[in-house]
């Protein structure tokens, strides 16, 4: 593949543009921020005007953006993706939104001709820097296979879901096991400190034992360390609670746990914790257990 084009350089869209650099992609990104244009430009990133800038003659784009509204006005709004993408680009959509909107994305690129492919990805920014990260597609397997040079860029590992809409479902998912397991984390580790155990040495017994996850070895030191900088911030992860619970909701499965657990990041939200990242919901567990934040 030759030149991509990247929507969004939030935490993710920084991380990907990086790995398709170091990959040796020529890189064309846009976002609302200037300053992020600016922090990648010496690594090679080409800062780009807007989203027609950053589409101009890419193979591929990647839209990777913090909400729904923004990810429809990208892709189908007056002068999106959908208007502007030339003959042959490939619509890469890796936010997490919701998979009606994904398929309604997916429709509205195929009535006007545009390639559009779900790519999800499950892995936190530090994750995906490390390219220890997986990506979901649904879509067309023949246009998925001509896209992996760049998921392979990227992640470890790339899995074909099924048809668009399938992939943003799946991701759905992970992301549910990915918040019940933190807040998991998070309560054990209360319980324990509550009861006068240290809490790196519960970690290192936890991590060795048959309760031992990826959340655990991702999130279980921040919490030890009360290191909250953001890899998933806890406002965006509402949205993805939201989102499962509507998903739920349409499909008549109940998420009793996933509603918990989205209260438990509320109070840390609602305590000015929003910009922070997940594993600050321990802050809401020692609260309640009365041993501050």
């Amino acid at each position: 593949m030759g030149r991509i084009g990247i929507v969004g350089l939030g935490l993710l869209g920084t991380a990907v543009a990086q790995r398709l650099l170091a990959g040796g992609f020529a890189v064309a990104g846009y976002d609302t921020r200037p300053e992020r244009l600016e922090a990648l430009r010496p690594r090679g990133l080409v800062p780009a005007a807007g989203v027609a800038e950053a589409a101009a003659g890419a193979e591929a784009v990647f839209t990777i953006l913090p909400s729904l509204a923004s990810v429809e006005a990208v892709v189908r709004g007056p002068g999106g993706l959908i208007d502007v993408a030339g003959r042959g680009t490939v619509l890469l959509q890796m936010s997490t939104i919701s998979p009606p909107l994904t398929r309604a994305l997916g429709a509205a690129a195929a009535a006007r001709g545009v390639a559009f492919l779900d790519t999800p990805m499950s892995g936190t920014s530090s994750m995906v820097e490390r390219g220890d990260c997986t990506i979901f597609v649904g879509g067309d397997p023949a246009r998925a296979e001509a896209c992996r040079p760049a998921f392979d860029a990227i992640a470890r590992r790339t899995i074909h879901v099924g048809d668009v809409g399938d992939a943003t479902l799946a991701k759905l998912a992970t992301n549910l096991l990915v918040g019940l397991n933190t807040a998991a984390v998070a309560e054990a580790l209360v319980l324990g400190a509550k009861g006068g155990l240290d809490p790196a040495r519960l970690l290192a017994v936890l991590r060795e034992s048959a309760a031992g996850s990826r959340m655990l070895d991702v999130r279980g030191p921040l919490m030890v360390e009360n290191r909250f900088e953001a890899q998933m911030k806890l406002d965006l992860f509402q949205k993805d609670f939201a989102l499962m619970l509507e998903e739920g909701l349409r499909v008549g499965a109940p998420l009793p746990l996933t509603s918990l657990a989205q209260q438990l990041c509320g109070a840390a939200v609602a305590a000015g914790r929003g910009g922070q990242d997940l594993a600050a919901v321990i802050t809401t567990y020692r609260q309640m257990a009365g041993m501050g934040g």
